[in-house]
Parts: C-alpha cells; structure tokens; sequence
C-alpha cells in the first residue's frame, strides 16, 4: 500500500485543523502552513466534508473546520476518505477480480495483513498525533 500525495495532504490538513478547533480557518492559510498547493487542498478539503470529517462555511468569515473532535478522527477515515480501502493487494478487497483466490494460498496473508493494517490505522487518532501521545516507535527508530 503506498500512501498517495493527495492522502499525505489530506493527513496534513486534518492535523492542522486538529490545532485549530475553536476556529474557522481558511484555505489559503492552511495551505500556507502546510505546505500544500492551494487549488489541489480546495478539492481534498471537499472530499473530506463530503465524508463529514470536516465542515465548510461560506463567507467572507467562512473555511474549514473538523466536523468530529481529532480524537474521533483516525488516520484510517483520513486515508480511505481519499483513497478507498486499505489493501496491499486488490484481491484483498474484491475477491471477485481474481480468479484464484479459493484457491489461492497467499490469499489469506493479504485478507489478514489488510486486517491488521485498518486495525492499526483506526486506533492512530489525531489527537495522538496532534499530542505526541501516539504508541508509536521514536522517529530515530525509524530511518534505514
């Protein structure tokens, strides 16, 4: 599974406005703030009100706002709000695509890791991320 660069923006713009929940911020600042290209967060920040992660209001005071608390927000609604289902392989998802998968003894290794994915994935809030409270390894862990 690779995360795409709308799903990376998406997961930016979501922690931004996780700091931010008393307010109505506008797009152009959290582009700014994020490093993301205005035009592109315009389109994610729909797909995310859409799935009522996030709340629009027009105006000249209107923007964007998280529709839940962070806590109740997790990276996996995050991810499959933009991409779709998590899955290292489509046969995962949609066993009707392969013709091999009765059959096939790799099968229950991608159904049982994409389990385990979206299992880990909805338990990340972004209340954790927002806090550093997330049970996950110390970034110099991390690097190769």
């Amino acid at each position: 599974m690779e995360i795409t660069r709308e799903t990376d923006y998406a997961i930016r713009c979501v922690l931004y406005l996780s700091g931010k929940q008393e307010e109505v911020t506008m797009v152009d600042e959290i582009a700014r703030e994020m490093s993301v290209p205005k035009s592109f967060l315009a389109k994610i920040l729909q797909k995310l009100v859409r799935s009522k992660v996030a709340k629009s209001y027009r105006g000249v005071k209107g923007g964007f706002q998280l529709a839940k608390r962070p806590a109740e927000i997790s990276l996996l609604d995050v991810i499959e709000t933009v991409q779709g289902p998590v899955a290292m392989n489509r046969c995962a998802v949609d066993e009707s695509i392969c013709n091999f998968s009765a059959a096939c003894v790799v099968h229950p290794v991608w159904v049982d890791l994409r389990r385990k994915v979206e299992e880990y994935l909805k338990d990340v809030t972004f209340e954790m991320l927002r806090t550093g409270t997330c049970k996950c390894p110390p970034r110099d862990m991390l690097r190769r």
